[in-house]
């Protein structure tokens, strides 16, 4: 048999934008000069929009964009290996692995969308429409070269949002209206008690409505819409409910009614709905809602990808729909800090096997 064996080490899969920066991709790889047999080795980190069952084109129109794709490489190293070292978690594997070790580093530009992916239906099979992050790394003549699955190993990583600073702003939406046949107006507010809610936490929303018109209110819903828009070779916005209350409250004409409604936005409660959005995750493990999207204004008309973000909407009935609406967001709380954890991603190849495109290493700690 003939095996080749690449490795890579990476302290972590998960890379978080903190909206003002991003954490840097990481690792080292390791090598067998011998088994290279005078070939080069190469690095790639590669962010890719899928968003089809297959990965052909079909009538010139391709399943999966490369949003972005970076390449280098890193045997026979270019610099001297202490200039390519940018992390303490670089040097302590280096120091653990010997001189076929080599480091690699990446940094995420500003207009990449976050790890996301539409939940798919029951019956749908194969590849899902998604945002995805991948570390490869291969050996070849050159980088360009066709990569052989012999000689590469992948691995999916993830690029995550977390919560900005508190912004102290208090979400509020209000209206009046003049409604058909009446004199007086029809007031309508509504409030959050913050910004960003994170996930699994229950959402408080207030409404008060002052009904000083001659017509009942009735038909009163309260619900947390979220908000898809798909941007690549056009812009397609899907909008769904993910959590939802229907009231018989009801505001009789001359009266008020002031009432807090809590509202559960979580993927246990929609578990079968095709097309939510939700964070990209790792092999077959459990994820959640996809969080907000947060984009900086100078580069948001370069991104593409899947952008996510939430709502709360109040509607009712009194001669008509009466609709208002309150944006906030979505998110993880910051980690706090942990002590990291190696792990060692390795991929072994017997000749004659064939591995399929979903095939990911096995993990080792």
């Amino acid at each position: 048999f003939l095996v080749i064996q690449v490795a890579v080490y990476m302290a972590k899969r998960d890379f978080m934008d903190y909206c003002d920066f991003v954490d840097p991709v990481d690792g080292v790889i390791l090598i067998d000069p011998v088994q290279l047999k005078g070939k080069k080795v190469y690095v790639m980190l590669s962010c890719t929009f899928r968003y089809g069952h297959q990965d052909m084109d079909v009538m010139g129109v391709a399943f999966k964009r490369d949003l972005f794709m970076v390449t280098r490489q890193v045997y026979p190293e270019l610099q001297d290996k202490e200039k390519l070292t940018h992390t303490k978690i670089q040097q302590k594997l280096l120091r653990k692995l010997g001189e076929n070790a080599f480091p690699f580093f990446f940094e995420f530009p500003d207009n990449l969308p976050c790890s996301v992916c539409l939940q798919p239906g029951p019956l749908d099979v194969g590849k899902k429409c998604a945002v995805e992050f991948e570390v490869k790394a291969f050996s070849g003549e050159n980088r360009d070269d066709r990569i052989d699955k012999q000689s590469s190993v992948c691995l999916s990583i993830r690029k995550i949002h977390f919560t900005p600073e508190d912004s102290k702003v208090v979400p509020v939406a209000e209206t009046s209206l003049e409604l058909l046949m009446s004199e007086k107006p029809l007031h309508v507010k509504m409030s959050l008690p913050k910004e960003t809610f994170y996930h699994g936490e229950p959402v408080k929303v207030t409404v008060e409505i002052t009904n000083s018109s001659s017509r009942n209110v009735k038909d009163i819903s309260v619900s947390v819409e979220q908000v898809t828009n798909i941007i690549l070779y056009s812009n397609d916005k899907y909008i769904k409910s993910v959590a939802k209350e229907e009231t018989d409250d009801t505001v009789p004409s001359g009266t008020s009614l002031r009432k807090d409604y809590t509202l559960y936005p979580l993927l246990a409660h929609n578990k079968d709905r095709r097309g939510l959005a939700l964070d990209g995750r790792l092999k077959h493990e459990d994820t959640n809602l996809a969080s907000s999207t947060i984009v900086k204004q100078e580069v948001l008309r370069e991104v593409q990808g899947i952008l996510v973000s939430y709502k709360v909407v109040v509607r009712m009935m009194a001669s008509g729909e009466v609709y208002l609406e309150v944006p906030f967001r979505l998110m993880h709380p910051k980690p706090e800090a942990d002590d990291m954890v190696f792990e060692e991603f390795k991929r072994a190849y017997l000749k004659g096997v064939v591995y399929g495109d979903d095939d990911e290493s096995p993990t080792e700690a």
